[in-house]
């Protein structure tokens, strides 16, 4: 396995790179705007390719790279479903996983830093974000934080892992780069309460100053979404209902762009063809599938996804490989539904 623990010392983050191996699939966790270039340049010294880019929360300490990375490497962007953010091409939540060849992680939803903080298992180690840091616990007094809610994440779920499993977190201040859920358990000083309004009474009385970045770093982070309107001007976007009128029709195939687990939980439009956005290229190049559909039976595809972000880089990606009738559903299967689209299960 190929890992890396990354580090921005301007906000104290730590960026987590990871692959199964040389040549595979790769996922970054928590990359920042400003290291996006170096980040890229290990990916590409180390022959993988960025696949996902994973957040574990909305950060207010720093402008995240997760649009940067979408824009230069067409990965798909991931963060828990209750996020703040205007888009994002997965959204995962609690017993779900994140995969990449090769490797899955658990998705464990943990929030009291924020609302939306997730925290992700892999093996023998976790990523915990802000929500367990080492000897300490991300402040939980802005973005929806609740102290009570962080210690049911940090007492009912990650404390429940063996004492050996590995703890990264997102940011450490003292120079401190890895722990143990057993030296956590025994050592952060935290931890050493006797009941959640003990926990409760200590996080409400700390009385931080708001990170120096806050007033940056919160909206930037809330508008990372690819804009569709571009694709949409292109000609290449139908709406959800104007789809519901090529549903059916002889000479359209539409395309659902999710991955297996997002088709099972939320249900797929009725006669659509599964073909995953990790494997375009393949299926749109000469001899793929989509290709041959579309030059072959004269096929117009239409292509899908959650939000609509995967399949806008996937329309783009069919109009450069010569598919000129390719378009998508702007705003995806959630538009869909708003429509009152049928689903299928």
């Amino acid at each position: 396995m190929i890992f890396r623990q990354l580090f921005d010392s301007a906000s104290s983050t730590y960026t987590y790179l990871i692959a199964s191996r040389h040549g595979g699939e790769a996922l970054i966790i928590d990359p920042v705007l400003e290291k996006v270039d170096r980040y890229l340049q290990l990916v590409r010294e180390l022959d993988l390719k960025l696949v996902k880019a994973a957040e574990t929360h909305l950060h207010a300490d720093h402008v995240t790279g997760l649009g940067a990375l979408r824009d230069r490497t067409h990965c798909i962007t991931v963060m828990g479903e209750q996020t703040h953010a205007d888009v994002v091409s997965m959204r995962v939540t609690e017993g779900e996983c994140i995969e990449i060849e090769g490797l899955s992680l658990d998705v464990l939803y943990t929030p009291g830093h924020t609302d939306d903080s997730y925290s992700f298992l892999m093996g023998d180690r976790v990523f915990t974000g802000d929500t367990l840091l080492i000897r300490g616990t991300g402040r939980t007094d802005f973005q929806n934080g609740s102290a009570r809610a962080q210690y049911d994440s940090i007492f009912g779920k990650l404390l429940k892992l063996p004492n050996e499993t590995l703890v990264y977190p997102a940011h450490d201040y003292k120079g401190d780069t890895v722990s143990t859920i057993g030296e956590e358990r025994q050592f952060n000083p935290r931890l050493k309460v006797g009941s959640v309004d003990e926990y409760v009474a200590l996080m409400n009385n700390l009385k931080l100053p708001d990170p120096k970045m806050m007033d940056v770093a919160v909206p930037a982070n809330m508008h990372v979404g690819l804009h569709q309107d571009e694709i949409a001007r292109k000609g290449w976007a139908v709406s959800a209902a104007e789809a519901g009128t090529l549903r059916g029709r002889p000479d359209v195939a539409i395309v659902d762009l999710r991955e297996k687990s997002e088709c099972e939980r939320h249900g797929t439009i009725p006669g659509s063809l599964h073909a995953p956005y990790l494997d375009l290229q393949e299926n749109i190049s000469e001899g793929g599938m989509l290709h041959e559909l579309a030059v072959a039976t004269g096929k117009r595809i239409v292509f899908y996804c959650a939000f609509g972000e995967r399949s806008a880089m996937a329309v783009q990606a069919a109009q450069d490989a010569g598919l000129k009738t390719a378009c998508h559903i702007q705003g995806g299967i959630d538009a869909w539904k708003k429509a009152n689209g049928p689903l299928a299960r």
